[in-house]
């Protein structure tokens, strides 16, 4: 009987020590999976903050490009219509006259060309493909180089803020070759891929070692800028042999 009752007390006991460890397991485990939530909240927090801050300097580069870009329209072509259109109005031929109406009529179509340059709507009526073109037929027209461009796959859009960041990341690469690189040839690939965007640009420049920290500052900036829009970049270069820039966008 006493033997009974030792047992019966043992399997209580031990069932009671059972009951807290598992009590205590669940406990950790819930403390554990909170823990997780709050960090997980706080790095998407920050990844947060770090894309909007990436957003507002982007587009403070290029509403600065911009306003820079309207300061010579304005001083350059628009100035120049202007005072071409005071000196044929100032004739009293009615050619003239007819001619200056001609000019007026170019100036407003001008100022409502900058009025639309002047804020960031373009970026969501325009496609990456048309901007490549356009950005590249800049570089034909200076005959700076000799310019190849493709693309592959069905033509997809993007949300406008990572749209806005992979803009600006493209044209800090073709301004890095036009700066550095001295290349005959520059080519851009742009592969519409199901699971992905791919960009490619290639020159046949000089190249660069990656490795150099001086060349690590700028690279840098646009890896730091395609992590925010969810994207990658991957840099081949050597000296001698040109540079090909990778850029990877998920749907």
């Amino acid at each position: 009987m006493g033997n009974e009752g030792s047992n019966i007390f043992l399997l209580i006991l031990f069932g009671s020590l059972l009951t807290l460890l598992m009590a205590g397991f669940i406990v950790t485990m819930v403390l554990i999976h909170r823990s997780r939530q709050i960090k997980n909240k706080q790095k998407l927090e920050s990844l947060k903050a770090e894309f909007e801050k990436t957003i507002l300097n982007v587009e403070k580069e290029i509403q600065e490009e911009t306003l820079n870009h309207v300061g010579r329209e304005l001083h350059d072509n628009i100035g120049q219509l202007l005072s071409l259109t005071k000196l044929t109005l100032n004739s009293t031929k009615d050619d003239k006259v007819y001619e200056g109406k001609l000019l007026i009529n170019q100036v407003i179509k001008e100022v409502r060309t900058l009025s639309k340059t002047l804020n960031l709507d373009w970026v969501e009526t325009v496609d990456l493909e048309t901007f490549i073109r356009k950005e590249l037929d800049k570089l034909e027209q200076l005959e700076f180089c000799k310019i190849e461009f493709e693309t592959k796959g069905e033509l997809q859009d993007f949300e406008n803020s990572r749209k806005l960041v992979l803009i600006r990341v493209i044209q800090e690469c073709l301004n890095n070759a036009i700066k550095h690189a001295k290349p005959k040839l520059i080519r851009v690939d742009l592969n519409f891929i199901s699971e992905h965007l791919e960009v490619l640009i290639t020159d046949n420049g000089i190249g660069f070692d990656t490795t150099k920290e001086s060349n690590g500052s700028g690279m840098h900036n646009l890896k730091s800028r395609m992590k925010t829009i969810g994207g990658t970049i991957e840099i081949d270069s050597n000296l001698g042999k040109g540079t090909q820039i990778k850029l990877l966008l998920p749907n």
